[in-house]
């Protein structure tokens, strides 16, 4: 494991789902579930086959979103709109994390395959909206999702980054593997959530793979050692 490069950080970049919040939330569930109905209805199918469908998207394509977009010609903006609308009455506050946020030195975002208003409003909810420099969001990316490299070349270019001089906190490995390519340094935050191959992939590893520097089951505690929060 690598010693954290603390001072030669001065962008912190988080993913939003399942990273700045437990899973235990269940959050995604909620979106999950509205996948499903709007794929039923845009598909002309059934729940069963719907689910299917997003799902081998979900797995092929990095977002069901993006599958659909590639598959069909989907206009992403109603389906964004349509797939975020849930309760958020299940995310707690993190005072904690706000504060380990606050005492970062440089700038920190949000870089999310959801939409900004989704990021806005569980961040907000969270009460950590107000530590984000910006949210970089699937529309901002073009509609290519992570994974790919191209959607971290555009959040750096329109967020003026320096990769060398960044850290990306993530909770699905793969999209850990550009930014370290790119020259971040990454954490993997670990998640209960295993809906997705990787994460199951994941509880099979002996060691941790070369573009993973770090890795926390709480990013609280991770960021307040840093700065030795209290």
């Amino acid at each position: 494991m690598k010693e954290f490069p603390t001072e030669r950080i001065n962008s912190w970049i988080f993913d939003l789902d399942n990273t700045l919040y437990p899973a235990e939330c269940n959050l995604f569930a909620q979106i999950d579930e509205r996948m499903g109905r709007f794929i039923s209805n845009l598909l002309d199918v059934d729940r069963v086959e719907a689910r299917r469908v997003q799902k081998d998207y979900y797995f092929r394509y990095g977002t069901t979103l993006n599958g659909l977009m590639q598959e069909h010609g989907l206009d992403p903006h109603d389906y964004l709109d349509f797939v975020h609308d849930i309760d958020h009455s299940a995310l707690p506050q993190l005072p904690e994390l706000k504060t380990a946020l606050d005492q970062l030195e440089g700038k920190k975002f949000i870089f999310t395959n959801g939409s900004k208003r989704h990021g806005e409003r569980v961040a907000e909810e969270l009460g950590i909206l107000d530590a984000f420099d910006g949210i970089f969001d699937i529309a901002a990316a073009s509609f290519t999702p992570k994974p790919n490299k191209e959607a971290y070349d555009l959040f750096l270019k329109h967020h003026n980054v320096s990769p060398e001089r960044a850290v990306m906190f993530e909770d699905l490995h793969p999209n850990l593997q550009a930014p370290h390519m790119l020259g971040m340094a990454t954490v993997l935050v670990n998640s209960t959530y295993d809906d997705h191959p990787s994460q199951k992939e994941r509880k099979d590893w002996d060691k941790l793979p070369d573009y993973i520097h770090h890795e926390t089951d709480d990013i609280t505690g991770f960021l307040k050692g840093l700065q030795n929060v209290d």
